[in-house]
């Protein structure tokens, strides 16, 4: 009874931890889009703010060209844009104060901006006007007094300044979104490790409770040895215990593959609402990690075996979803597996699970640039003294010496992790062209 308290209470504990972790990524990916959504607002208001400024500095400049022109020719085909661009002119004004928030630095001056082009406005008008009646002299004499250039270079500022806060705003605001963007793949990242390391506590706790129960099957035994009915009535006991310890294993095991699959689910429901690719790609991801896991103890409950997984069963299945979604995403590489019977530890056929999906998806991903056609052949045989191999290969672009891993370089710290937990590593082995990535399992692990 203590023991099967005792594994509830572990498996409650680590299931509570991983629906931590879930809403952990989960609030802050809808904070993380809120905040993306507020900023793109901003940096289109201060877009618009910026043309507008350029707009009216321009149409004030049309509107001055073309009343020098006509004041120099007198010819009145130089007046044909002064009304349209004045008007325009005035029109941009007035957007301009709508746009430019009350707490902006700049607002403050925005009633001297108005004055000034109003004065610009006037200035040209009355020159036009003494043109037009004949009166050059004093058309002449109002344009020597340079009153509409030191007008105009004070409108100048005022707009150069806006235009200047404006880019700097965006800036800002465009800073910030890679910030929140690079804050959601780590955070998904972890989120990742967390579940990764609860389901390795759960199959622990699983492990131990039965090992523990073989035994006190065994104790009970050698001490009832002399006693027939004794021995008869305990092992009786000690079978039906047995079966229900195998129906509380098989039930944890179901209940853990639902929960992945519903983690699964949620991530891929959240990733439908992310607008920002890179943090899609982090939560696709996720989602294949969580699926990869959940295959693991699909087979255990499914299987009358429950400390151990048939690899080439396994691997087959997951490989199989591993392409669909491949193929899903727009690759176009071919999977073959060639895998041979080979049973493994259920703790160590999960490391194995990460690690071949990281492998794979990197093939698809990086040794076929542009999405070019080719394979990925994943191979499991058995070696002499125990041992077993499984080979990732591909015939892609190679992995040039020195060169830096592409994307975040998560998935080659999990593939590392995993090997680690299986007491071995992996082997990279540059084919010119392609790639292999093999990994021997030793006989501590099959």
């Amino acid at each position: 009874m203590f023991g099967r308290t005792r594994l509830a209470v572990g498996v409650g504990a680590g299931l509570t931890i991983g629906f931590l972790a879930l809403i952990v990524i989960v609030g802050t990916t809808i904070w993380l889009v809120e905040r993306g959504n507020s900023l793109l607002e901003q940096s289109a208001l201060q877009r618009t703010i910026r043309i507008t400024a350029v707009e009216l500095r321009d149409h004030l400049r049309t509107a001055e060209s073309s009343q020098r022109g006509f004041l120099l020719t007198g010819n009145a085909i130089y007046l044909a844009p002064y009304d349209t661009a004045k008007t325009r002119a005035r029109q941009e004004l007035e957007d301009l104060g709508r746009m430019i928030p009350a707490d902006a630095p700049n607002r403050a001056m925005l009633p001297r901006l108005s004055e000034a082009v109003g004065q610009k406005i006037a200035d040209m008008d009355s020159s036009i006007a003494f043109k037009s009646a004949g009166r050059d002299a004093e058309a002449m004499a109002l344009l020597q007094r340079n009153r509409g250039k030191a007008l105009m270079d004070e409108i100048n500022v005022f707009l150069y300044g806006a235009i200047l806060s404006a880019d700097e705003n965006g800036t800002l605001n465009s800073a910030e979104q890679q910030r929140n963007a690079s804050l959601l793949r780590w955070i998904s990242a972890g989120a990742a490790v967390v579940i990764v390391l609860v389901v390795f506590a759960v199959v622990h706790t699983v492990y131990r409770s039965a090992q523990e129960l073989k035994l006190a099957r065994d104790e009970v035994r050698a001490v009832n040895l002399t006693l027939e009915e004794r021995v008869k009535a305990r092992t009786a006991d000690l079978a039906l215990a047995r079966e229900r310890a195998e129906v509380l294993l098989a039930e944890v095991n179901h209940r853990v593959a639902n929960s992945l699959q519903l983690v699964a689910v949620l991530v891929r429901m959240q990733m439908r609402s992310v607008a920002d690719p890179a943090a899609k790609d982090a939560l696709a991801e996720t989602q294949s990690r969580i699926n990869a896991i959940s295959l693991i103890h699909k087979s255990l409950y499914t299987s009358g075996d429950v400390t151990n997984v048939a690899l080439n069963d396994y691997l087959g299945a997951m490989l199989g979803n591993l392409e669909t979604a491949m193929k899903k995403d727009g690759h176009t590489a071919i999977l073959k597996c060639y895998l041979e019977p080979v049973s493994l530890r259920t703790d160590a056929s999960v490391s194995l699970g990460v690690a071949v999906q990281e492998l794979v998806t990197n093939a698809f991903k990086y040794a076929y640039p542009e999405d070019q056609p080719g394979e990925v052949r994943v191979r499991l045989k058995r070696l002499e003294d125990g041992k077993a191999e499984l080979t990732v290969e591909d015939d892609g672009v190679g992995i040039a010496p020195n060169t830096p891993h592409a994307g975040t370089g998560l998935g080659s710290k999990i593939i590392q992790t995993m090997a680690s937990a299986l007491q071995t590593r992996v082997e990279y082995i540059n084919r010119a062209p392609g790639t292999v990535a093999r990994l021997v399992l030793t006989t501590a692990n099959v």
